[in-house]
């Protein structure tokens, strides 16, 4: 596939989200949301999301201009209902709640239950970082979704369960976002789509063998996504579990359960931290950058050229992506230009 510049391919989203059923503004807010993820590396959460995005809100599974409905709040806290809006509002509002009580109290924590898919959760920790505040992201399938196998087990029992963390560092924050499966779900459906093969290390088939082909993680039976760490990893599947009780429990919402959740979205857990409130602005931003250079003046081995630190990819592939553009494999392109065709809309040359 040749190349597809980024603000291209942004507006070729947003045309396909407002013809989808989307308002202007949330076709806007999700488009640029999932551009700004390949352009960073994820292409998991980025464009290929757009059918099944149009898909629900088709089926009423998302409600475009849903309200987020506040069912409780503090100084310090936000329980929040999505009413199935699309996600990345969603979220979006509830951190917006999150940051300003956080400038008040020094920290805010807050929560949503029935929300669509709220994407990169990088994105959120980026947003924060910018206005100086750490953040704390993790959300659930709500229950509707299992992908990754217990160590030992044969079936799916928790879904990929993804955390982040952010932290403000100048121009280059720190943002540590990862799911705590051997590899996102959408990568997994990203390869399905394109007809390849995973790599070693991701799935298992329906007998907890290894497997390298992604058909097998959505047949009769299922198989399964290892945990992060692989099989035997105690901590990444412990790590997850924890997560679904944050998201799922403590929200009202949905955990992974035996009887599938009818609508797929995500529980959300949301916290953010001022350190103003704390050691102070200063002391914190010169313990960072200390931090930082003191890691990265570490000596590398052989064929290292120097030490990366969480965001570094991210930024790395965003300079580059901008400038070269974004390619997109044929098969998941040939599904937005299908979608475009049924939606009476043409694709952007490339």
């Amino acid at each position: 596939m040749p190349s597809i510049p980024a603000d291209v391919l942004r507006t070729f989203a947003c045309q396909l989200l407002s013809a989808g059923g989307a308002s202007a503004e949330e076709a806007e807010i999700v488009a640029a949301s999932l551009v700004d993820s390949n352009l960073r590396g994820y292409d998991s959460h980025g464009v290929m999301r757009i059918p099944s995005y149009v898909q629900m809100l088709n089926d009423g599974v998302l409600i475009s201009g849903a309200e987020l409905a506040i069912e409780s709040e503090g100084d310090s806290r936000v329980v929040g209902d999505a009413n199935w809006g699309i996600g990345q509002v969603q979220a979006s509002r509830l951190l917006d709640r999150l940051m300003e009580k956080s400038r008040a109290c020094g920290v805010a924590i807050g929560t949503l239950l029935h929300a669509g898919h709220i994407g990169r959760l990088g994105e959120y920790c980026e947003r924060a970082a910018a206005e100086g505040l750490v953040t704390m992201l993790m959300v659930n399938s709500h229950g509707a979704a299992v992908r990754v196998a217990p160590p030992g087990g044969k079936e799916p029992r928790l879904s990929t369960n993804p955390i982040a963390i952010g932290v403000p560092n100048g121009e280059e924050p720190l943002v540590l976002d990862f799911s705590t499966s051997a590899t996102a779900e959408g990568k997994v459906r990203v390869k399905k789509i394109a007809g390849e093969q995973c790599p070693p290390g991701w799935l298992l088939d329906s007998e907890g063998r290894p497997t390298t082909d992604p058909n097998l993680l959505y047949g009769t039976p299922p198989g399964s996504i290892l945990p992060m760490g692989g099989d035997q990893s105690y901590k990444g599947f412990g790590l997850s579990l924890m997560i679904d009780i944050l998201c799922g429990a403590l929200s009202g919402g949905v955990t992974a359960r035996r009887d599938r959740y009818p609508k797929l979205g995500n529980c959300v857990f949301m916290m953010v931290l001022n350190p103003a409130l704390f050691g102070g602005v200063d002391h914190f931003r010169n313990e960072v950058a200390q931090l930082v250079e003191y890691v990265r003046s570490c000596p590398t081995v052989a064929g290292v050229d120097q030490i990366t630190l969480p965001g570094d990819p991210e930024r790395r592939l965003f300079a580059a992506r901008q400038e070269t553009g974004l390619t997109l494999d044929s098969e998941n392109w040939q599904q937005l230009v299908n979608l475009g065709e049924q939606l009476g809309l043409a694709a952007p040359s490339v």
